[in-house]
């Protein structure tokens, strides 16, 4: 099957193109503005560009997806293509399969958005920990990077997006409003220890309330390895909430490269943190924690994860299911475990009382 790749000289898609190259079931296309396949996902005949490339698999790596419309895929399905991206837009994720899926349908093809650490290996954790509770009532995910893995621009101007504007998040069984990059507060993951953490807009808030209805709190932090980087950027979006029009998210390439001059600070690990709380299977009140910790700045290697998993089902007919869909529950926390194994990641599980 040939998969073609766009944004693959980007952070992530770089990776998944590296790795899927390594699979004899699939032919890689290295697709973008600057890539061996030049392809503008912003042209005028971006479709039939795409046409003519032949895909069987699209995987759409190039960000970031807040504000992005659903042109790629379209233009995958059109062409016949199964369709991948790596979404962290709460809205992209959220609407995708309403706007896509009779299209998918009509083809009989798969088109899913979000295979990437949310909602894909959030959602994935999250089902493994679900059978140790009668009943789940908080859900709380923090992603940690460490200093020195590689950002890429595109991620920063995702986070940099909703840094000091207001979202919707569900707490105690009410949606109330979050601020962007604001809501400090301490959190620890194992093997990297205590950091501060801020509130992001991410599509897990939206839709991980509907896939665990029981759940009456979910909320999603982000934590930065240095503190005065971390209390910058809060600052930052402190200043636009109070109304300073600030478009930090035009600065994302120039203040990456800021960033970089305090990487000699920092270290390479970065990890991840989901937590469930709920009544236990015996009837009393527990916190699961599930953690995981990447070495040698292998962090970036995580979000690229569940596209690689899915395009290797895609590519041997392994996944029946067609249509468009949010990336939730195509993948079991079991299948990353090789892909974690070869990075040399270590995941743990905690139980607490609550």
């Amino acid at each position: 099957m040939r998969a073609v790749v766009i944004g693959a000289s980007g952070n992530f898609g770089a990776r998944i193109a590296r790795s899927l190259q390594e699979d004899p079931s699939l032919e890689v296309v290295r697709a973008g503005r600057t890539a061996a396949a030049r392809l503008d996902i912003h042209a005028p005949d971006f479709e039939r560009e795409m046409r003519a490339l032949d895909p069987g698999l699209v995987v759409h790596c190039a960000g970031p997806f807040q504000g992005q419309d659903c042109r790629v895929a379209r233009a995958a399905l059109a062409a016949g293509a199964h369709y991948l991206d790596l979404a962290d837009g709460r809205e992209f994720v959220a609407r995708f399969r309403e706007l896509n899926d009779a299209a998918a349908k009509a083809v009989d093809r798969i088109a899913l958005s979000g295979a990437s650490t949310l909602p894909a290996l959030s959602a994935a954790v999250i089902d493994s920990l679900r059978q140790r509770f009668a009943q789940l009532e908080e859900i709380r995910i923090v992603i940690a990077p460490g200093q020195r893995a590689p950002r890429g621009a595109a991620t920063i101007a995702g986070v940099f997006s909703y840094a000091g504007k207001t979202f919707k998040v569900l707490r105690g069984g009410a949606w109330t409003n979050a601020w962007g990059w604001q809501e400090l507060r301490r959190v620890r993951i194992e093997g990297l220890g205590t950091r501060w953490a801020a509130a992001c807009d991410v599509p897990d808030l939206e839709l991980l309330p509907e896939r665990y209805p029981g759940a009456k709190t979910v909320e999603f932090h982000a934590a930065l390895e240095l503190g005065i980087q971390h209390l910058a950027l809060w600052a930052a979006a402190g200043f636009r909430r109070a109304g300073l029009p600030l478009p930090i998210e035009r600065w994302a390439a120039p203040l990456d490269k800021v960033a970089s001059w305090l990487d000699a600070f920092g270290s390479e690990r970065g990890g991840m943190l989901v937590s469930v709380t709920g009544t236990s299977l015996q009837g009393g009140r527990k916190r699961v924690e599930w953690h995981l910790l990447a070495d040698h700045n292998h962090g970036p290697e995580i979000p690229c994860m569940p596209a690689i998993l899915l395009a290797r089902k895609i590519a041997r007919n392994e996944l029946a299911a067609r249509g468009a869909h949010p990336c939730m529950g195509f993948l079991r926390l079991e299948e990353f475990g090789p892909e974690f194994d070869r990075w040399g990641m270590k995941a743990a599980v905690e139980e607490h009382d609550a």
